[in-house]
């Protein structure tokens, strides 16, 4: 019973995709968002594949839906019909939106740390470990005085 019930999900999950399929890859939701210039709109959806959607984070603002995406477009669109080169329009959505509104952002100082702390972390972490490791244990403890033998004896004397 439990393996066509898999099978019935299994084929579920695949319809769902092959359905939604069409209405993910295709991103510009009204043919009056293109632009008139065949040119101008394939420059434009260039533009837009390299700017990361606010809303999905890993879809490029060609390939999303959202609302906000469909903005950016528009706005993409507007400096392209403008006659903007395209480091001027990836300029003003960096400068409006920051370095996380490229899907690949440039290498800085924070980007290089970014992907640089888990393995400075992980080296700092087996250091540690290695050290605490490798001290020498500490030996059996010192033979008791005259002194803590008498008072022991006093304490553990039964009445």
């Amino acid at each position: 019973m439990t393996t066509s019930f898999l099978r019935r999900g299994w084929v579920m999950a695949l319809l769902a995709c092959l359905l939604l399929a069409p209405v993910v890859a295709i991103a510009v939701d009204d043919p009056s968002e293109m632009l008139p210039d065949p040119a101008q709109e394939q420059r434009a959806e260039a533009i837009g594949a390299q700017l990361r959607c606010l809303v999905c984070q890993n879809e490029s603002i060609e390939d999303s839906s959202a609302d906000l995406a469909r903005d950016l477009r528009h706005v993409v669109r507007e400096h392209v019909a403008k006659g903007e080169s395209n480091r001027q329009i990836m300029d003003w959505m960096v400068n409006r939106y920051g370095n996380f509104i490229r899907l690949k952002p440039p290498l800085t100082i924070g980007t290089l740390l970014l992907w640089v702390m888990p393995l400075l972390a992980l080296g700092i972490g087996i250091g540690v470990a290695w050290w605490t490791f490798r001290r020498p244990r500490t030996s059996t403890p010192p033979p008791l005085t005259d002194e803590e033998r008498r008072r022991l004896s006093d304490l553990t004397r039964t009445r």
